[in-house]
């Protein structure tokens, strides 16, 4: 299953939902893949970055680029367009107009080519690739847009142009939103935007055409596809359902309902065998051709705001934010997936304009993950009803499970809350803050739980209520001890013992509300941060109770690494988004980023790697150890890479180091713990390990074996270079002569080193050979060497018994 994704294009595995290749290569969004029709191991690709690549998608190399230099917005192949493929391209010189054109690929030797040889086909078409179609054999092109349909005929250049009425009557909407031609008939399907689909024919002629209605859909038809053989028609829009059309008849048609989310695209296979429906929440469901559900690849759902903030979770080291209407979804980042969906509020969300719902809107977790605490809150401004939920992490059931629900834990809106993040064996160690537009703060701890009914054995409570003169509480945090707790109201930032929950000392810095707070870390943990609203970002030494410094910036986004001192800082400033990496206790930024995306960044976070990046560049020492995700007002999410643009744009193709690292599989786990098992029994057993030249294989034999077939050149060209590449050199040795020549100088510089020593010895022991006479035997050269060891040995630790 092919699939473009941002800048990529990715291929799933269909039977184990893994993503195979990740094929990077293009500069901006990809808008547009087709199978090459000569060679369906090859793949086309197109991009708002003007160029058009072959791919061979099996290897997930690059063939070729072929630079357009116009945006490109759709692309499609003809079988009967040897050399061409088609594009669609803003017009020049008028706004939101756009045409079809054809691109002639140009043929050549290397592996960057320029295509500036355009024919127009159509003008005034629609951006959307749904909104071209290609006839049976490649015979004529259809576009609908608005309420006009035009279509053009290749061999007679003919072009026939329908409307339909603009007036909305009983509800009616003509407007077209898709288009999809039958594969082996003069058939054009329609899709409106009032439900309805349209069946056209003898579209040859432009006075004696026809077309007959299929209605089932009560909203827009999002998409068409027709089988392979075309006896079925697919249809899905808003309505979350595939529906399947039998013989072109209302009569006959079959439904798979509750796919969870309106359909955006409809794919069918090449041999029939399945279909793949794309979704509005970022999911992939592949469907059998008995309209059987099969399997599901779910990404990064873009949910309507985000409001609990991206949070990272502990022990997954997964993503945490809204998902699903009231649900809490886990995205791995390193799968590009999601683990699972969490049902937080636990109620049917109606899909109605208007109606106040419960959402999901904080998220915290406790330092170790083992604890998770939520609020949900309904849609209402003045009187909302609240909940905080309090969830423990179930090892056997390997989910979280619902321990405590606080019906109104404050009078109004929460606004933040946190975990103490200390050691959590003690109970008495964990601590929950939580701040609201009631003006007070709350600290709950967790009590033995005396309901005899009860499931178990601990719930939470509320231990303390502290305020401010009557300010509101807008955020909270702890100290990387635990020993303070910081809470701001409105433009003041009080500090809190943890532990008798004194007030130590207050900070302020007007004008403005404070926005952001946050705490420095190792060896930066005696400063305090904080953003205010009229764009101040402040540091104060919490020692000396003073401002060590502040920067006048617009700081939306606040987030410190948690395992170093750096702290992100994200301004927004004349529509520009900036970045600014800094140390509390210097208040030069270390790191500087103007305009580091086009979209407004609103929330962003750190994330610990597993294994320190060593980064051959000093410009990014703080991305060693945590990796910076950004999320846009777009809900895009971002990193940062550490490598430079042509590095992470060089194709495949240029890159032919194999890994030598087996695939982690049981059986590739299996027979690399019995040759570590077996190495470890040959040096126990004194056996000689021998390296043989072969397996170190030179990169000639590496591009032989890993280079697909196709692009190879002749054989008679390689078997050259191939048998030089197994040839070894008569100067050098083989491994068993160089041992033994190792192993006589050894045995050589022992002899010199311990002539005067035997000599000394056999002058001692004189008197005793004479005694022994004719006793005396002579030793064997093996044995005179281990003697020769016994003697160098020390024996002076026997003397401490």
């Amino acid at each position: 299953l092919l699939c473009a994704s941002g800048d990529f294009v990715k291929v799933y595995s269909v039977n184990t939902e893994e993503t195979l290749r990740l094929m990077s290569g293009h500069a901006d969004l990809v808008t547009g893949i087709q199978l090459n029709p000569h060679n369906h191991m090859q793949l086309y690709s197109s991009s708002l970055d003007g160029t058009i690549k072959l791919w061979d998608f099996m290897d997930g190399i690059l063939i070729k680029t072929f630079t357009v230099g116009s945006k490109l917005l759709a692309l499609y192949t003809l079988a009967t367009a040897e050399d061409s493929v088609f594009v669609v391209i803003p017009k020049r010189g008028e706004r939101d107009t756009f045409q079809l054109v054809s691109v002639k690929l140009t043929k050549g030797a290397g592996q960057d080519l320029e295509s500036k040889e355009l024919s127009v086909v159509l003008d005034g078409v629609g951006a959307s690739m749904k909104h071209i179609a290609f006839g049976r054999e490649g015979a004529y092109v259809v576009s609908v847009k608005g309420v006009n349909l035009q279509v053009y005929f290749f061999k007679r250049k003919l072009l026939n142009r329908f409307s339909l009425s603009t007036l909305k009557t009983k509800g009616g909407d003509n407007r077209f939103s898709c288009v999809v031609c039958h594969p082996t008939e003069d058939c054009i399907a329609t899709g409106h935007a009032d439900g309805k689909i349209r069946l056209w024919r003898n579209f040859h002629h432009k006075k004696e055409y026809t077309y007959s209605t299929l209605h089932w859909h009560h909203d827009i038809v999002m998409d068409l596809a027709f089988s392979m053989e075309g006896t079925r028609l697919l249809s899905g829009g808003v309505e979350s359902v595939l529906v399947q059309w039998h013989n072109e008849s209302s009569c006959q048609k079959d439904f798979l309902p509750r796919l969870g989310s309106p359909i955006e695209y409809i794919s069918m296979s090449s041999d029939g065998a399945l279909c793949c429906t794309l979704h509005t929440d970022n999911r992939i469901t592949i469907i059998n051709s008995n309209l059987r559900f099969s399997r599901s690849i779910q990404g990064l759902i873009k949910s309507r705001d985000v409001k609990t903030g991206l949070v990272v979770d502990p022990r997954t080291k997964a993503l945490v934010l809204n998902g699903e209407p009231g649900h809490l979804q886990f995205y791995s980042l390193q799968s590009d997936q999601q683990l699972f969906s969490l049902d937080i509020v636990q109620r049917q969300y109606i899909h109605e304009a208007g109606l106040k719902q419960s959402d999901l809107v904080k998220v915290a977790f406790s330092a170790r993950g083992t604890w998770l605490a939520t609020v949900e809150e309904s849609e209402e401004v003045t009187d909302p009803e609240l909940q905080l939920k309090l969830w423990f992490y179930h090892e056997e059931a390997q989910s979280f499970q619902l321990n405590t629900r606080i019906n109104t834990p404050h009078d109004n809106h929460i606004t933040d809350m946190c975990f103490r993040d200390i050691d959590e064996l003690g109970d008495d160690s964990l601590i929950l803050v939580t701040t609201g537009r009631d003006c007070v703060f709350k600290v709950w701890v967790m009590v033995e739980d005396t309901d005899p009914e009860a499931q178990q054995s601990v719930s939470w409570t509320c231990d303390f209520v502290g305020s401010y003169h009557n300010y509101q509480a807008t955020n909270c945090c702890f100290s990387e001890d635990g020993s303070l707790l910081a809470v701001s109201f409105e433009e003041t930032v009080t500090v809190w013992d943890s532990l008798t929950w004194d007030l130590k000392c207050t900070f302020c810095h007007p004008p403005g509300n404070i926005r952001k707070i946050c705490f420095g870390r190792l060896t930066c943990s005696k400063y305090l941060i904080g953003a205010t609203d009229y764009g101040f970002l402040c540091c104060w030494n919490l020692l000396t109770c003073a401002l060590e410094w502040s920067a006048h910036l617009n700081i939306v986004v606040l987030q410190p690494d948690p395992v170093s001192e750096h702290i992100a800082a994200v301004s927004w400033l004349s529509k520009e988004s900036s970045l600014f990496v800094f140390k509390p206790n210097e208040p030069r930024p270390i790191y500087i980023q103007r305009n580091i995306c086009k979209e407004k960044i609103l929330l962003a976070a750190f994330v610990p790697r597993d294994e320190p990046e060593m980064t051959s560049s000093e410009k990014y020492p703080w991305l060693r150890k945590s990796q910076l995700f950004f999320l846009t007002d777009t809900q895009e999410l971002m990193t940062l890479s550490t490598k430079s643009l042509e590095e992470r744009l060089t194709p495949s193709s240029k890159q032919l180091a194999v890994e030598e690292s087996l695939p982690v599989t049981p059986f590739s786990l299996l027979l690399g713990k019995h040759r570590q098992q077996q190495a470890q029994e040959d040096t126990d057993l004194g056996k000689p390990v021998v390296h043989n030249k072969q397996e170190q294989a030179s990169p000639a034999v590496k591009e032989l074996l890993h280079t697909p077939a196709h692009v190879l050149p002749s054989a008679s060209f390689l078997c050259t270079i191939f048998i030089n590449s197994l040839l070894i050199s008569k100067e050098s040795k083989s491994v068993e002569e160089v041992a033994d020549e190792v192993e006589m100088e050894s045995e050589k510089a022992e002899d010199d080193s311990d002539e005067e020593d035997v000599r000394a010895m056999e002058q001692e022991d004189t008197s005793h050979v004479e005694l022994l006479g004719e006793m005396t035997c002579k030793l064997s050269k093996s044995q005179e060497k281990e003697l020769r060891k016994i003697r160098k040995m020390d024996y002076s630790w026997i003397s401490a018994f």
